[in-house]
């Protein structure tokens, strides 16, 4: 019958499908292993670097660099907004989209003359900002396939340059970081002008310090590495988070399938017992229409 054959083609189709979500979440997990290793290794010494900038611009000075210099007035703020450059990851870039979308409303409520530039990294951000009305600084398309430090050096290079010529008055970083494999969640980081940590210039703040060589040679050399390396652990969180999340989703893809199998092969079955039963009958009162003929 037709609906057997239906039935039975729907199950093959959904059978095909369980492969590759299965391939594909086997993917996933190989990328999830050696991107949760970079973004580990990678932390501690971010992690470091920002305690010892804490320590320094929280000890007594007359030399502030310009990078934790604090604009009265805010005309324009960056956002760089970091997305993957694939789908079939769950809600990883919806999620990371509507916290932009929510960020730049809180910025133009908080600056209502300022202007809100984009820059986005990675291909589903680009095709949101092209969406949009804000200005594009720059697009940084296709980074995740083949990560590489130098696409962090460009982006920290870009937001510096911008900064120290006036053009941005604010940078804030919006992506994805990496928790655990079951958790992903999306983080906006202060980039520009850089803010101490609270925590480590109370600690500091009786220190005294000897500057070989002098403060401002020890920050010119630090504070660019800080910005480098701040822009990378992003990368690096959220090519770690976005491997974790394909990999949920498409292990929750397969068990789906596996259950839609089921069910359609007990609908199969109905259909099948029906299908026979209904021939019985018809053999039998053909039978009996013959043998009373």
């Amino acid at each position: 019958m037709a609906t057997l054959r239906e039935t039975r083609d729907r199950i093959t189709s959904v059978k095909n499908t369980s492969k590759i979500t299965q391939a594909m979440s086997m993917v996933a997990t190989a990328k999830l292993r050696r991107a949760q290793d970079a973004i580990t290794a990678a932390r501690p010494f971010a992690n470091q670097v920002q305690k010892i900038l804490s320590n320094l611009s929280s000890a007594d000075a007359d030399y502030v660099h310009p990078f934790f210099e604090q604009r009265k007035v805010v005309s324009n703020v960056a956002i760089i907004a970091i997305s993957s450059d694939r789908g079939l990851c769950g809600a990883f870039n919806t999620n990371m989209l509507r916290v932009v979308s929510t960020r730049i409303a809180e910025l133009k409520a908080q600056y209502p003359q300022a202007k809100i530039h984009l820059i986005p990294v990675g291909k589903r951000s680009v095709a949101s900002a092209r969406k949009g009305k804000d200005p594009i600084a720059r697009e940084f398309s296709d980074v995740f396939g083949k990560l590489d430090y130098s696409t962090a050096i460009e982006i920290a290079d870009l937001s510096t340059d911008y900064f120290l010529s006036g053009q941005f008055d604010q940078v804030e970083i919006i992506g994805n970081q990496f928790v655990n494999v079951m958790r992903q969640e999306v983080r906006t980081t202060r980039l520009l002008p850089i803010i101490p940590s609270q925590e480590n210039a109370s600690k500091s703040a009786s220190a005294d310090y000897i500057y070989e060589p002098s403060q401002s040679e020890i920050l010119s050399t630090l504070l660019p590495m800080y910005i480098k390396l701040q822009v990378w652990t992003s990368l690096l969180d959220s090519n770690a988070a976005e491997n974790a999340a394909r990999r949920m989703a498409m292990e929750n893809a397969t068990t789906n399938a596996r259950e839609l199998i089921t069910a359609l092969q007990l609908v199969y079955n109905r259909e099948r017992q029906a299908a026979i039963t209904t021939e019985m009958l018809e053999i039998v009162g053909g039978a009996e229409a013959l043998a009373s003929a």
